[in-house]
């Protein structure tokens, strides 16, 4: 009996043991070394603007619509899409024909905001939407073709809106990994402060 009172007050103190160490301090020491470490990540990777405003994630798609902004991919994250709470793709495939309708929809749209001809090729990103609804890029020359637009909406040569595509464009991870992409968020705040 002496022996099973020690076994359980041995399971119950290591029990304890671990949870104040496993539920507090690893939790607190970690949060303190990414705060350290990596502030800006360890808080959302947050944008602000020339005020000082938070603005959005650099690693969240929002929607911009109208002439003076560059646009982002689609999303099928909530009902009207970019919604963080319920990230998503549209679960269509290949096959479906409400995606093909969709795209063919998304490329006469995009072709005639960005007065491109009838016939010219437009980026895929451009008509499709990622598997989370919510990225945060474009590919390289889905925002060359919309420099046109935007520059002539601010009254801005193209060289200085495609000069801010490049400024804005996170290059490949370790140089091989992935495509580059335009983080448009940060290209339209660059933007903004420009030419308000």
């Amino acid at each position: 009996m002496n022996s099973f009172a020690t076994e359980i007050r041995s399971a119950v103190g290591s029990t304890a043991v671990l949870a104040v160490v496993c539920c507090g301090v690893y939790p607190l020491v970690v949060t303190g070394i990414t705060r350290t470490v990596f502030h800006d990540k360890a808080d959302g990777s947050l944008v602000k603007d020339a005020s000082g405003e938070v603005r959005g994630s650099v690693l969240l798609g929002q929607n911009f619509t109208g002439e003076r902004y560059f646009h982002p991919r689609p999303s099928a994250a909530g009902g009207d899409g970019y919604d963080a709470a319920n990230s998503s793709g549209s679960n269509l495939g290949p096959t479906s024909r409400k995606l093909a309708d969709q795209i063919k929809e998304r490329v006469a749209a995009y072709r005639a905001t960005n007065g491109l001809e009838v016939n010219q090729e437009v980026p895929a990103d451009a008509v499709t939407a990622s598997g989370s609804g919510l990225d945060p890029h474009i590919s390289l020359p889905n925002a060359v073709l919309q420099a046109s637009r935007v520059a002539r909406a601010r009254n801005l040569p193209v060289e200085k809106v495609r000069d801010l595509i490049e400024n804005n464009t996170d290059k490949p991870d370790f140089g091989i990994f992935g495509d580059a992409g335009v983080n448009v968020l940060k290209l339209n705040l660059a933007l903004d402060a420009l030419a308000p």
